[in-house]
């Protein structure tokens, strides 16, 4: 390595900078005069006001939220950067630093067995000393398919490994270098090498099938015991996978990764702290068995796509000057799966492309679930410094075992770890880290470890390393590292963000609100940006609650909301919506976006407000109030040929439960009838003498309707089993004339 050479360099987004901060003060200087002309109203005498002050005051407040959460996310955009690595530069192996791979499992019916193995595969590929890699798989469902898939996995490895590494492959996940149009492989004889291909597809697909077939076993052993795998009530299983546990390596013999399979005790009794849970036992046992410095967390289905991520990781986690306050490096979560339309934003394109390259300009992103290089010292704490440790005040935070706090101390002091006790023993005692009340009584999840308190555990962890001082870094190389598969059904994804949203509002209602919490220990933008995320829900579903209502409810009674077209207060309204409606334009465009990706992004924005938004705030607040447990439903990974076909046609999958369908129909159906009432209003009954004064709330209401075409298409057009059911529409029409009666009674 040429120390005069830097292994890493930031660019600053210095024409982006400009746009971004002159937009800023323009819209500012708009919402300004907003809210004077909306506070003027106020100061009218009772007598001169034409419009109830109640639909007045709620449309305001509308307002209000709306350009709070705008002014937040400015943060966002203040310095935006991206980086460039350069892996070529790094010191040779043998001074590497070890790595650890934790993934996390759940469950075999929503998370396919084999998808599962193919990211344990991909992980154990990763371009590194194989000696320095150890892979864990939690499997918190403790299943007997999940326990032989990786015995399988680990058989197909010992030939996929040498092959990957003979022949230069990029794309090591099997699954996904199999079934592509392009395989990349060295400069290598097309004959030889076609001939090495075929044999190893052929042991891909034998491998399949064992891992098919363990399955079956499994459920046909299930029915006759007529019961099935407790998934919430099982003991801790912990097995190192090898095929020959008791014979050395020959010499001629491929080196493999460590493997472990880590199943953590659940009892119905004791609540398990979701993934979080899993992954405080995985940094618990790995302590034991390898105890390496940095660990790569990964979800079952975002398997490594290029195998020099943890090279590229370790540009920054290696440099001297960085290190010591580098908590961990984000990579983005991208997607094989997402269709030319993503009609459901599945890519997240606004955190991964926008708002996380601006975090990194400040103190870096948020962890985002998977697909990061962590630090283990940011996570557990440090010694090096400390003398003559206290044993007793170690085991109150880390627990009662001895030989884990020596083996934690021992990564900082190797002289208080006096040998390592024998494989058989130390499996013992990892299944005593791994039981359910390990944890009591100490601060794992408070204190040290992955956070709990709520079931975003990322959003805390990553909120909570940066309130102590912690910085993260975001990488976005022009290969995607790690490539998992979206939610391609409008009924997971509404499960999906329900839960996301309810954890962060859970944060934002309390003690660890980052308006709280955070002031004093973080930078007035990064603390803005915190803020942003934890209201999100909040400040998104409540504004478009009362958009999609009051002004239509005040057109259906002929009451203005917004000035005449020719009175300059017009202007105001005109410019704030065209700004911010170009501003989001431009920055699809510049991310590789197009068009209908803006058309998409603001109806699945509209859509998620007034449903996923809503759910789980409202979930939140009632577990705040004791009223509801927090829950943590998986995604559903198994793929429906038909959805998937939907999905890449661009139509919406409407099969999805009531309670998200309901709201959305509701809301459409109140447009279309106040859009129809007020114009027939205008037009027959004031003979079309107040059309100018209306003229806001007519387009608001046409534009909520074309916005959302597609479930107006939903509910009349369409005739096939994917439409809005007949009884969600008779449902939400009945909701939509309560609303209509008793919101105009109200208001009016």
């Amino acid at each position: 390595m040429d120390n005069s050479l830097p292994l890493h360099l930031c660019h600053v987004h210095y024409f982006s900078i400009i746009i971004n901060r002159s937009h800023a003060i323009l819209h500012s200087i708009a919402i300004a005069f907003l809210i004077y002309y909306r506070v003027s109203f106020f100061f009218q005498e009772i007598k001169n006001r034409t419009v109830p002050t109640l639909p007045w005051l709620l449309i305001f407040a509308s307002e209000l939220i709306l350009s709070f959460s705008w002014l937040l996310a400015q943060a966002y955009r203040w310095r935006t950067v991206s980086r460039t690595v350069f892996p070529e530069r790094l010191p040779s192996d043998d001074k590497l630093p070890a790595i650890d791979v934790f993934i996390c499992t759940a469950d075999p019916n929503k998370e396919p067995t084999v998808e599962v193995m193919n990211t344990v595969i991909s992980a154990m590929a990763l371009d590194y000393p194989p000696e320095k890699l150890h892979v864990y798989l939690s499997d918190d469902g403790g299943s007997a398919v999940t326990l032989g898939g990786i015995k399988e996995a680990w058989i197909f490895a010992r030939s996929w490994l040498p092959f990957c590494r003979m022949y230069g492959i990029k794309t090591r996940c099997p699954e996904a270098y199999f079934s592509g149009s392009q395989n990349n492989h060295g400069d290598f004889n097309c004959s030889k090498f076609m001939a090495e291909r075929q044999k190893m597809e052929e042991k891909y697909e034998m491998f399949k099938e064992r891992v098919r077939r363990v399955g079956e076993k499994h459920c046909k052993m299930a029915e006759a015991a007529a019961a099935i795998n407790n998934r919430s009530d099982h003991p801790s299983v912990i097995e190192v996978i090898q095929e020959y546990p008791n014979r050395e390596l020959q010499q001629d013999e491929v080196k493999m990764p460590l493997l472990v399979y880590v199943a953590r005790e659940k009892r119905p009794s004791h609540h398990h702290n979701f993934k979080a849970g899993a992954l405080n036992v995985l940094l618990r046992v790995s302590a034991m068995m390898s105890n390496s410095p940095y660990i790569l967390v990964l979800d079952c289905d975002m398997y490594c796509n290029d195998p020099t991520s943890a090279r590229q990781a370790m540009c920054y986690h290696c440099d001297p000057e960085i290190s010591p306050s580098l908590a961990f490096v984000q990579f983005p979560q991208k997607f094989r799966n997402i269709s030319k339309d993503d009609i459901y934003d599945s890519q997240i394109r606004s955190i991964f492309k926008i708002q996380w390259h601006g975090l990194d300009g400040l103190d870096g992103p948020v962890v985002s679930g998977t697909n990061f290089y962590i630090k283990r010292e940011a996570l557990l704490g440090s010694f090096s410094t400390q003398e003559g440790i206290d044993l007793s005040v170690l085991k109150r935070s880390f627990g009662e075992s001895n030989e884990f706090i020596k083996t934690l101390c021992q990564h900082y002091n190797p002289t208080l770890l006096n040998g390592r006790e024998s494989s058989s023993m130390l499996l013992e005692e990892v299944k005593v880290l791994a039981s359910c009340s390990y944890e009591n009584q100490t601060t794992w999840g408070t204190k040290v470890g992955i956070m709990y308190f709520c079931v975003v555990e990322d959003y805390f962890t990553g909120f909570t390393l940066h309130r102590n001082g912690w910085k993260s870094v975001y990488l976005d190389p022009p290969r995607p590292q790690f490539l998992g598969t979206c939610t391609s059904n409008f009924n997971e994804l509404s499960i999906q963000w329900t839960r996301w949203t309810s954890g962060l509002v859970q944060v934002a209602i309390s003690r660890f609100c980052p308006l709280i919490y955070g002031p004093l220990r973080m930078s007035l933008l990064q603390l803005m940006c915190y803020t942003e995320l934890a209201f999100l829900p909040l400040l998104s579903s409540l504004p478009l609650w009362g958009f999609a209502l009051i002004p239509q409810l005040c057109l259906l009674n002929g009451i203005p909301l917004y000035p005449e077209v020719s009175d300059p207060n017009f202007s105001i309204f005109l410019f704030i919506f065209i700004s911010a409606l170009s501003k989001h334009l431009y920055e699809i465009l510049i991310t590789g976006g197009q068009i209908r990706t803006w058309k998409n992004e603001w109806r699945i924005w509209m859509i998620k407000s007034v449903t996923c938004y809503s759910y789980g705030s409202l979930d939140a607040i009632l577990n705040k109030l004791g009223l509801r447990e927090a829950s943590f439903v998986p995604t559903n990974k198994v793929t429906d040929g038909e959805q998937v076909k939907r999905y890449e046609m661009g139509i919406f999958d409407f099969q999805a439960a009531t309670m998200y369908l309901a709201p959305l129909v509701t809301i459409i159906l109140v447009n279309i009838a106040s859009f129809v009432g007020g114009v027939v209003r205008i037009m027959v009954l004031d003979n079309g003498d107040h059309w100018k004064e209306m003229a806001v709330q007519i387009f608001l209401s046409f534009y909520i309707l074309i916005t959302n075409y597609a479930v107006i298409e939903g509910m009349i057009i369409r005739k096939d089993k994917a439409k809005i059911s007949y009884s969600v529409t008779l449902l939400s029409a009945v909701f939509s004339g309560i609303i209509l009666s008793v919101g105009s009674a109200i208001l009016c």
